[in-house]
Order: structure tokens, then sequence, then C-alpha cells
């Protein structure tokens, strides 16, 4: 039970990667942040087009990674936590490239699966 309630938050967790970077944005309606504005990526002077599939790029490859890592815990396989730990760091560069205080809850989520992982939590499905 504990392997398929870890392996559905892995999943459910990358799936949320691309679920809020493609989320339509309406013309006058603000969203909470803009995947074609990076912090960073503006300071090095790339448009919104190419920074915007950027966001896209790298929140699709945390979802394949977060999922990977969840289909190897219901495999009972040793490699997921590498996995896990790939899929975390992946997240949180995204994160941190296109920071805004609506993704704090997704940073405090990557944090926590590198903790986990870290610490060997939980023991059973290791």
């Amino acid at each position: 039970m504990t392997a398929f309630l870890v392996a559905a938050f892995l999943i459910i967790h990358g799936l949320l990667h691309p679920g809020v970077w493609t989320a339509p944005q309406q013309p006058g309606d603000p969203s909470p942040f803009d995947p074609g504005h990076s912090w960073a990526l503006a300071a090095a002077h790339v448009s919104r087009a190419p920074a915007r599939a950027t966001a896209l790029a790298i929140a699709w490859y945390t979802a394949v990674v977060y999922a990977i890592a969840g289909a190897g815990v219901l495999a009972g396989s040793g490699w997921w936590p590498t996995a896990a730990l790939v899929a975390a760091a992946s997240g949180l560069v995204l994160k941190a490239g296109w920071f805004d205080p609506w993704l704090s809850v997704g940073v405090l989520l990557d944090v926590g699966v590198i903790v986990a992982v870290a610490c060997t939590w939980p023991a059973s499905i290791y």
C-alpha cells in the first residue's frame, strides 16, 4: 500500500508540471505567472517564445522522469530513487528559473522528494 501511495504521489506530482506550465492564458486576465518570462533568460536577453519553449520542455521532462520514478516504485526496482532525485532537481531548476510565489508549494514538494530519498523514507519501499 505504501509503494502504491508513493508511486501515485510521484506520478501525479510529475503530471502537474506540464499541466501548470501549459495552462492557457486569457488575454487581459493576469495569470499567476508567465511561462514566457524567466528572470534568468530575460537577463540573457532571450525572447519570450524560446523562454516559453524551454519552460515547457523542462516541465515535460520533469513529468516523464517523475512518472518513470513512480513506475520504478511499483516495480520494486532499485533505481527509482535516482530517477526521483533527477525529477525533483529538474523541477527545482524549472521553478527557480521561472520563479513566482505561486510555485512555492511545488518547490516544497520537490525539496520533500529530495529529503525523503536522502533519508530513505519510507523505509518499506527501499
